[in-house]
């Protein structure tokens, strides 16, 4: 018998979360620039007393924070949180430090959207459209871009076929594959 490998039940990643400077900033920008739906708002979220938000969000004991879900397509959600605490430190990681990171927004149409992104107030966009032309992901179109507060999001369209399917069964998700083709490690 092999043995469970990961953690029990686990069947998806539910959502990403990130924390931003303003969240009515943050939100106007996903739905109105992004395409995302709000869901819902939440918070002021605190423990003037005691140190749940420690003990359960590993933050400062006095830290507040305000929360938005949003839905971004048929299989992301993504939620943002702006907190306030006496010990905030307000500088965003590069994807080199440790806890960098980036959301990358699956596009049809990578030129397409870059056209669209440089027109919207705040938007920096690192460059231009580039294609990998070798290795597993090749024919991959992505670009970098940051949002009016500096966090740092990515359009990728990633054709099926890449490379990599050659030599595994296992399938990344891709948002033009119906389910049924994804297929499993």
């Amino acid at each position: 018998m092999t043995p469970q490998r990961g953690i029990p039940g686990a069947t998806a990643v539910h959502h990403v979360a990130y924390t931003v400077p303003d969240l009515n900033q943050a939100i106007d920008f996903f739905v109105q620039v992004i395409g995302a739906d709000l869901v819902y708002t939440e918070g002021p979220i605190r423990d003037d007393d005691g140190d749940w938000m420690t003990r359960k969000l590993a933050v400062h004991a006095k830290a507040t924070a305000r929360v938005a879900m949003l839905r971004l397509g048929p299989v992301t959600n993504l939620e943002l949180f702006e907190y306030t605490s006496p010990d905030q430190r307000t500088h965003l990681p590069r994807n080199s430090d440790w806890g960098g990171h980036h959301l990358a927004i699956h596009v049809t149409d990578v030129d397409e959207a870059a056209a669209y992104l440089r027109s919207q107030p705040g938007v920096r966009l690192l460059g231009d459209p580039e294609t990998i032309t070798e290795g597993p992901i090749a024919g991959d179109r992505w670009l970098y871009f940051l949002t009016p507060w500096g966090m740092q999001l990515e359009l990728i369209n990633l054709p099926p076929g890449a490379p990599f399917e050659q030599r595994t069964t296992a399938r990344l998700y891709h948002p033009t594959t119906p389910w049924s083709n994804q297929g499993t490690p």
